[in-house]
């Protein structure tokens, strides 16, 4: 399952000083993954469908095919999600032909750990952290591998590489370990974890021109398409029975794209014609605005709400 190159984009390759960036910034990245293979006793590698974690998958299948990954794939699913994003996931898994967790959000609300005013509508993406935790329990991983990366928000800014969690999951930023010469601290009492960042030095642009060189297959919503939104705060949200629009505000079909893929509830796309990967990558090459600040709804509620749920225990 591939993505066509666009041949405006062919040159690219060709470019002996973006080349060598990528192939140092793919080394690295491999680098670290096999490096939580040889130190971590179970790790596990989060992959949601969305494009960083598609560069996760391509990461793992250099730094260990033709043999099995040593780590599971994990999910956590909040049931809010876009249709094609899943599907997407799914028919991924099944090419790799890897194995899947899924931990699901609706089952911490059903059994009580997880509580919602209105757990059909409500957003549940603060919630994930919750049921990210209780499947690193229930299945005893000392290391999740996650495509978080600095560039996105001043909090992910924050990150070591190799990220420690304590024993209720929490996350310090003051209390990290230090990370000279490419020197990895990995160890962890019995509770405790790893959060482990291997593309945590690239960029959004990084990101789509590695994909454009490894030909790698996204869901369709990273490109242009027709869409329902509502104008609202300086955002594009989409109409779904989970933002529906409010007393006074207008519909309208717009030309839009999505940047960042997450719960339907506080995930907006971008107006754009980009519908090619040279005309994203055009497009990112020219953006001020960070994915998150475009498209979040959920990161707009204050300047440090990123950083809070990830001291709570979120990616």
């Amino acid at each position: 399952m591939t993505a066509a190159i666009d041949p405006a984009f062919s040159n690219l390759p060709d470019s002996p000083v973006n080349l060598d960036h990528l192939n140092w910034l793919e080394s690295e990245a491999i680098h670290i993954m096999r490096e939580v293979a040889a130190e971590c006793a179970n790790p596990a590698l989060l992959f949601s469908g969305g494009k960083d974690s598609v560069v996760l998958l391509r990461i793992a299948e250099k730094a260990f095919r033709p043999g099995r990954f040593p780590f599971p794939l994990v999910h956590i699913d909040t049931g809010h999600n876009f249709v094609e994003v899943i599907r997407f996931r799914d028919q991924r898994v099944a090419e790799l032909g890897e194995r899947l967790i899924v931990g699901l959000v609706e089952n911490s609300i059903r059994n009580g750990t997880v509580r919602l005013n209105n757990p059909g509508t409500d957003s549940r993406n603060a919630a994930q952290a919750v049921t990210l935790l209780e499947t690193i329990a229930q299945h005893k991983f000392d290391a999740c591998i996650g495509g978080a990366r600095r560039d996105e928000e001043k909090a992910r800014a924050k990150e070591r590489i190799f990220s420690f969690r304590d024993a209720f999951g929490q996350w310090n930023p003051k209390a990290q370990r230090p990370e000279l010469w490419d020197l990895y601290n990995t160890r962890v009492n019995s509770g405790e974890h790893m959060r482990v960042f291997p593309i945590s030095n690239w960029t959004e642009l990084d990101v789509w021109e590695y994909i454009a060189r490894e030909n790698l297959a996204l869901p369709s919503l990273y490109f242009a398409h027709h869409r329902q939104v509502i104008p609202r705060n300086g955002l594009l949200v989409p109409l779904t029975y989970l933002t529906p629009a409010r007393a006074g505000e207008n519909v309208e079909t717009r030309r839009v794209r999505f940047r960042t893929v997450g719960d339907i509830s506080c995930t907006c796309p971008v107006a754009s014609d980009a519908g090619t990967l040279a005309a994203i990558i055009a497009e990112t090459a020219t953006t001020q605005i960070t994915e998150r600040g475009a498209t979040r709804m959920d990161d707009q509620t204050c300047k440090a709400s990123m950083e809070k749920r990830k001291k709570e225990g979120y990616f």
